[in-house]
């Protein structure tokens, strides 16, 4: 694997510290600014109304930008978002401030698993992607926890600040590592968004939706959930979660040759047993053993379907994979804002902690029915291709002489 996905897993690493730091700091949010926690909870809102609108946004206005030059502008203005949330003097401007700093995250990931998936061997493309999202798991595990003690020790500001730093050692790795990747004569805005209208990709984005509503459904209720049901105390949660975060990295590591290997067979398996293991969490809950380690399970397995979604979003997209990618980040924000609203609306009625646990298992159910059901309708049986850069085609990295683009076997696909 070429250093140039070190310079990627290190803007993703950024990115995900950013998305989930708020969440530990809202009661110091709320302190600072003198708002309630409940409205200070708006910001973790605002990053992903950000990131549903910057995904495609940005990506259409950057069609025709080199994706190295595009990678550089978007972590930039990821740099300006966390500077302006660190600097903001009132709630009302940290809520722009959070919008900003989510514009960019869809569409870097979206470029930057396009040029993943050109910096290797085709037969390796979903592992060369994967290696990009080990940096969001990792900052679950260190980024998050360290961001979040931080901003509890020297104020919330501090935290913000960090990510923003984070982002400027990012610029000077893509500078350094990234090699430069020119854009083809069909690149642009219209050439994206008619990939779009692909059946395939629509459904695969409905099924990003609705399936990752289910580990959201879950996911967002987790701290209540084992405070109330394990009795464990509001400290040792913070290490539940990186435990969780343990999980996700080893999920993403597995992901990436199984999804070579076998795209559409990894997300069946992968939404199957999410959802058993959903169902198993609501029986366990209460006992902490068997409670950690099914969580544990549940946050690989929840890895285990990121990356043959993005690889198949990029394979019916065809020559234009980027908006597709970029878009199923905007998937992924609406399946958080979806699930969290479904699990809470079963806690609402009385159903109990566990319940969003139940909730979440019949959303990975739906999302398995979707995905097979766009198998069903994949009636090519030829090999399809995942065309690794825009222009169809395009420059390779020094050494490689295939042209840019994998090729997944019929059965996989």
């Amino acid at each position: 694997m070429p250093l140039a996905l070190f310079a990627l897993a290190v803007v993703a690493f950024g990115i995900g510290t950013t998305e989930f730091v708020s969440m530990g700091l809202l009661p110091q949010i709320a302190d600072g600014l003198a708002v309630s926690v409940p409205a200070a909870g708006n910001v973790v809102s605002a990053y992903a109304l950000g990131v549903v609108i910057g995904a495609p946004l940005l990506t259409a206005i950057g069609a025709r930008v080199p994706h190295k030059r595009l990678l550089l502008m978007l972590t930039g203005l990821f740099v300006v978002g966390n500077v302006a949330s660190a600097l903001a003097p009132n709630f009302e401007l940290l809520f722009a401030a959070r919008v900003l700093a989510g514009l960019p995250h869809g569409a870097l990931f979206g470029v930057g698993a396009v040029v993943a998936s050109k910096l290797v061997a085709p037969d390796r493309a979903a592992r060369a992607v994967s290696m990009m999202f080990l940096g969001l798991t990792v900052a679950n595990i260190v980024g998050v926890p360290a961001g979040t003690a931080l901003g509890q020790q020297l104020g919330w500001r501090f935290a913000y600040a960090a990510v923003a730093v984070i982002g400027v050692l990012a610029l000077a790795a893509l500078v350094r590592l990234v090699p430069h990747q020119p854009r083809g004569e069909q690149a642009g805005v219209l050439h994206e968004l008619r990939a779009m209208k692909n059946k395939q990709v629509l459904l695969g984005l409905v099924t990003a939706v609705v399936g990752f509503g289910g580990f959201f459904a879950m996911y967002s209720y987790l701290v209540p959930m084992l405070t109330h049901l394990t009795g464990i105390s509001d400290s040792s949660t913070t290490l539940v979660l990186a435990l969780f975060g343990v999980g996700m990295t080893l999920g993403t590591l597995v992901a990436g040759p199984l999804t070579d290997r076998a795209l559409r067979p990894t997300l069946y398996g992968g939404f199957a047993l999410l959802a058993a293991a959903l169902v198993t969490l609501h029986f366990v809950i209460g006992h902490l053993v068997p409670a950690l380690i099914v969580i544990t399970i549940t946050g690989g397995l929840s890895s285990l379907i990121t990356t043959p979604v993005q690889m198949l979003l990029m394979a019916k997209a065809h020559e234009a994979p980027t908006m597709a990618a970029a878009s199923n980040h905007s998937a992924f924000n609406l399946a958080n804002a979806g699930g969290a609203w479904l699990g809470g609306l079963v806690i609402a009625a009385g159903w109990g902690w566990s319940s969003p646990t139940l909730v979440g298992a019949a959303l990975a159910v739906v999302g398995l029915a979707l995905a097979a059901t766009g198998g069903y309708l994949d009636r090519d049986r030829r090999a399809s291709k995942v065309v690794l850069s825009s222009a169809g085609g395009g420059d390779r990295s020094p050494g490689q002489e295939t042209p840019a683009a994998a090729c997944a076997k019929d059965q996989s696909m």
